[in-house]
């Protein structure tokens, strides 16, 4: 499963939630797939999201913001088999 982070450069919020992600699969042994896409570099996205940074997304759908909510996560990962 491919997995989005929104976020910035320098947040280590952003870095956190990246790690984060990365034990969880390793955990259990899932295959996600991480990108990083920096909202500064689309004003789109930076109007968007503004400060709520990083924001983990799945497609269109939001998992969660800040932290890794690995409830949310694991429950999206089971609702999308």
């Amino acid at each position: 499963m491919r997995l989005t982070v929104l976020g910035r450069s320098y947040c280590h919020l952003c870095d956190e939630m990246v790690a984060e992600i990365r034990r969880f699969a390793a955990e259990r042994g899932a295959a996600l797939t991480v990108d990083v896409v920096d909202v500064d570099a689309d004003p789109a996205l930076e109007e968007r999201f503004g400060e709520r940074v990083p924001v983990l997304v799945a497609g269109e759908s939001e998992i969660c913001h800040f932290r890794l909510d690995r409830g949310a996560l694991a429950a999206h990962l089971a609702k999308d088999g």
